[in-house]
């Protein structure tokens, strides 16, 4: 599809304007403004419903060189409000594209940046910590106007937008493991054997072995194909759903997925998951540790710019082990508020920050990075077994 090259600007609630050129959808939105570290991935980042209401800055200064394929989206929609590169790719080459970045956020109706230095921006939120922010790519704002409307706009502070990605109706995740296939094919582990489906190579499920539930706060396709490629059969339900009417269901243990949004704005939630602590065995990822952290008796705080890219090292202190990890949040649980029946598992080598923690009594645990994705490349996929061996040992 034909690219306007329209005149775009990126302005910081602080009066920071930088100039551009539009791609993706001529529109004009107010966020968040973050950075990733990324060098690959965009696909995952844009889709990943845990940047919702945020413009995510790519620091790797080249972005689409491969392209937008339907395999690698990590829910049905783009999350982001928009998105800011140093230099966009039109003409992607990799076998597995089916178009291009900018045709990808005009379908989306999200708006991108092109020409911006992204070390000026990215150092700007490191130094001064993540800022409100206006992205117009459709003329309709002056610099002086948008930075007024980035002062306008919803902090990340008290914002719940959880509500707006979680399923509405519950549903039975890939019941034929056909998905779960078809990402194996892409992403084969060399230690395992392939089988042949259809002329086609795949790794083999094993038969459902454990029956979980799993709320949906926003949750990656990866995190659900990983956890039926370790045999779990997966029911996910809506972020509001009662704990009463979980634990009628009766299932094996019970998933807290990753999401968007200020986890101390959702007390509705650490409620119900306050029902459900010492009843079944329990498993957090990202916003469903934070939210696990607050049901626990603990708190949140907002970190300065947040943790966002793939490389990562986290420590658990229970091995001595490192891991090179895939990390996105802009909040942590706070150490010093746990209470003593709650141990800190892993912390960030960078910072210090809790990273993982569990129950001393139940069998409840939880990470604040994504074990589902591969930096290390698979440095940290033995949760989806803990979690696993968990179940093994309550039964």
């Amino acid at each position: 599809m034909g690219r306007t090259r329209n005149k775009a600007i990126l302005a910081l609630e602080d009066g920071t304007v930088f100039h551009g050129t539009g791609f993706g959808a001529a529109t004009t939105h107010a966020g968040e403004a973050c950075f990733n570290t990324s060098m690959t991935g965009y696909q995952e980042i844009l889709t990943d419903p845990s940047y919702r209401g945020q413009f995510v800055t790519m620091t790797y200064p080249l972005v689409g060189n491969y392209g937008v394929g339907e395999a690698d989206a990590e829910s049905a929609a783009v999350h982001v409000r928009g998105f800011v590169v140093e230099e966009l790719c039109e003409v992607p080459s990799n076998w597995r594209s089916e178009r291009s970045l900018h045709d990808y956020l005009l379908a989306a109706g999200i708006p991108g940046i092109e020409g911006v230095d992204t070390r000026a921006l990215t150092k700007r939120l490191r130094v001064a910590g993540a800022m409100r922010a206006t992205l117009c790519t459709d003329g309709t704002l002056d610099a002086e106007a948008a930075v007024a409307m980035a002062r306008a706009a919803v902090p990340m502070e008290g914002s719940d937008f959880v509500k707006e990605v979680t399923t509405e109706t519950a549903y039975h995740w890939d019941p034929d493991g056909v998905l779960s296939r078809e990402w194996a094919l892409i992403n084969p582990t060399l230690n395992e054997p392939l089988v042949e489906v259809d002329g086609q190579m795949y790794r083999p499920l094993p038969d459902p072995k454990y029956r979980i539930v799993a709320y949906d706060f926003g949750i990656k396709r990866n995190i659900l194909r990983s956890l039926r490629q370790k045999g779990f059969d997966i029911e996910v339900v809506n972020s509001r759903t009662p704990a009463s009417e979980v634990l009628k269901k009766n299932p094996d243990g019970i998933f807290l997925s990753n999401g968007p949004g200020d986890p101390a704005a959702l007390g509705y939630i650490h409620e119900e998951i306050r029902q459900i602590v010492g009843k079944k065995p329990i498993f957090g990822i990202c916003l469903g540790h934070q939210l696990l952290a607050h049901a626990l008796g603990g708190t949140t705080f907002k970190l300065k710019f947040g943790h966002r890219g793939g490389n990562h090292p986290v420590k658990d202190l229970r091995t001595g082990k490192i891991a090179i990890t895939s990390q996105n949040h802009g909040f942590a649980a706070d150490a010093d508020s746990l209470p003593g029946h709650v141990e800190v598992t892993h912390v960030n080598l960078n910072d210090g920050t809790v990273e993982g923690m569990r129950h001393r009594e139940y069998p409840v645990f939880s990470v604040q990075y994504h074990p589902e994705a591969a930096p290390g490349p698979n440095d940290a996929n033995y949760f989806f077994e803990e979690f696993a061996n968990l179940i093994d040992q309550t039964r």
